[in-house]
């Protein structure tokens, strides 16, 4: 057979495909602007590649675009490059081992691909231009001595027998309402015949009301009629597919030809047994991942497994109301994992509203790479968001003075005026001498007869202090600690060390020492 090409770009069903078998994905074509490099969606589709174990080559394609290239229209790559100037083939050189460079540290040996000795065991780059066609004929002599040298027994097809197929895409067109493009991969397809096909909730069995395919640019004098009909098709091609009942149907699901009634129902358990291998309900503390494609939906789960990113639902379509509880369920045990990630899906007008009422994060990106790093980096905030609020929550080191002549009161409660040496103080907190004598607990913290919630070093200020008597359990002049509870200062040294100021990791020093000489054990881990 000869090659069939599908442009992959937008169609992450591709990767699908090639886990059902496809024909289209036996070789790949890798095009990367080589005055660019990899891109992340090129990292994308490179990762597909491997995770496949696709055999593919490169095209380093917009040679045309180095500066002072001398542009020959269809010329081999072997006859235009001797014609370039020695800065322009030195650039050239330049790019294509950078690209060298980025495919090694994936895990692939590559060279230009005059340059190769064993195909088998380096990737070839073929630089392109696909304005002026240089290099396209050694891209295509390449692509098909490989097929030929390794892919023999892959490039047999059956094209007798009932079509199966996945779909790449679908699209509303004028006359013929929603219709889907289709790749058949083995068998035919007629006119006529009845199908199962993959949908959002259900298998759909309809009839092909007709088969399509597009007319050659030099037929086409209607933009309005782009296609004419056919009866069939046989493996491998690519169709569009017009039928009454499309809806719900969605791109990377398989479709099976339906010869009889008798295999419907098994046709129709098998179609959705493929589509329930990819979707993910799970009682695990993890993120709910929507997708547009079966493809994406494929791919977007192997990029979270690859960083140990955990899931607990994942399926195709729009963010729903039942997405959000689903993702709330796990907020109380993880914040960060209250999360959907939507790729390339749109969220329903009452989702969004009970996201903001459940805490649930909604992110969405039509880029994988792009929404992973979203989420890991608002991930790493919300952690840093989730210490401050439980640093909040612990009793922490502090050190103050009681000035000279600053008694205001001597007890019930006691209020000084005091210079706060490091730390925080804050209303509540337990106050204990340089013996380790608890004395009481701070009421509250006032500064210019207003209340405050805290108070931080080199304040100057006014305590009211509840327990001690000035004079018989204090006085003027002395240095009192904040008595840190052993729990807290356990729990502050081994897991908030690095949210504290060094003040407050000196004074807990102080306080470790005054504490020890009663209880050894106190702050020890």
């Amino acid at each position: 057979p000869g090659l069939l090409f599908v442009d992959t770009p937008g169609h992450e069903a591709f990767t699908n495909l090639r886990r059902r078998g496809g024909a289209l994905a036996d070789l790949a074509i890798l095009v990367v602007d080589v005055t660019e490099g990899f891109k992340p969606q090129s990292l994308e589709s490179l990762d597909h590649l491997k995770r496949n174990e696709t055999p593919f080559v490169l095209a380093a394609n917009k040679v045309d675009l180095l500066p002072g290239w001398n542009p020959t229209e269809g010329a081999c790559f072997a006859d235009t490059f001797p014609n370039q100037n020695s800065r322009v083939q030195e650039e050239l050189d330049k790019k294509i081992y950078e690209l060298v460079g980025e495919l090694h540290d994936y895990g692939f040996q590559a060279e230009r691909f005059d340059r190769i000795e064993k195909f088998e065991k380096q990737i070839g780059i073929i630089p392109t231009s696909a304005k002026t066609g240089e290099g396209v004929p050694e891209l295509l002599a390449i692509l098909t001595g490989l097929a030929q040298r390794f892919l023999k027994k892959e490039l047999s097809v059956e094209a007798k027998g009932p079509g199966r197929g996945s779909v790449l895409e679908l699209k509303k067109e004028r006359g013929l309402g929603k219709t889907a493009d289709v790749i058949i991969y083995d068998g035919t397809l007629e006119k006529g015949d009845k199908i199962a096909i993959g949908g959002l909730d259900n298998v759909k069995v309809t009839k092909v009301r007709a088969l399509l395919k597009p007319k050659p640019l030099d037929e086409i004098r209607d933009p309005q009629d782009k296609f004419r009909h056919v009866n069939k098709v046989s493996a491998a091609a690519g169709v569009k597919i017009a039928s009454p009942d499309l809806e719900g149907v969605i791109a990377g699901a398989p479709v099976w030809v339906i010869e009889s009634d008798e295999e419907a129902k098994e046709l129709q358990e098998r179609v959705k047994e493929e589509l329930e291998s990819l979707r993910i309900q799970s009682d695990v503390t993890g993120l709910v991942v929507k997708a547009d494609t079966i493809g994406s939906l494929e791919a977007l789960e192997s990029q979270l497994r690859g960083e140990d990113i955990p899931i607990r639902r994942a399926d195709v379509g729009e963010v729903s109301r039942r997405d959000v509880v689903e993702a709330s369920t796990v907020y109380e045990e993880d914040s960060t994992l209250a999360v959907i990630l939507a790729f390339n899906v749109g969220i329903l007008s009452h989702a969004e509203e009970e996201a903001k009422n459940r805490k649930v994060k909604v992110l969405t990106n039509d880029v994988i790479y792009r929404l992973i790093e979203d989420y890991q980096e608002w991930a790493e905030k919300e952690k840093e968001r989730i210490r401050k609020e439980k640093l909040e929550e612990f009793i922490r080191p502090g050190k103050f003075a009681i000035k000279q002549g600053y008694v205001f009161r001597s007890c019930d409660p006691a209020i000084v005026g005091v210079d706060v040496l490091g730390g925080i103080l804050k209303p509540g907190y337990p106050v204990m001498r340089k013996d380790g004598d608890r004395i009481g607990t701070i009421k509250e913290i006032q500064e210019e007869q207003n209340n405050l919630s805290k108070a931080e070093a080199g304040d100057e200020l006014a305590l009211s202090i509840e327990g001690p008597i000035v004079g018989r359990h204090i006085k003027e002049g002395d240095v009192l600690y904040v008595d840190v509870p052993r729990n807290h200062m356990i729990e502050l040294k081994r897991d908030l060390k690095d949210m504290i100021s060094e003040d407050e990791i000196g004074i807990m020093k102080e306080i470790i020492d005054i504490k020890q000489k009663e209880d050894p054990t106190y702050g020890v881990m």
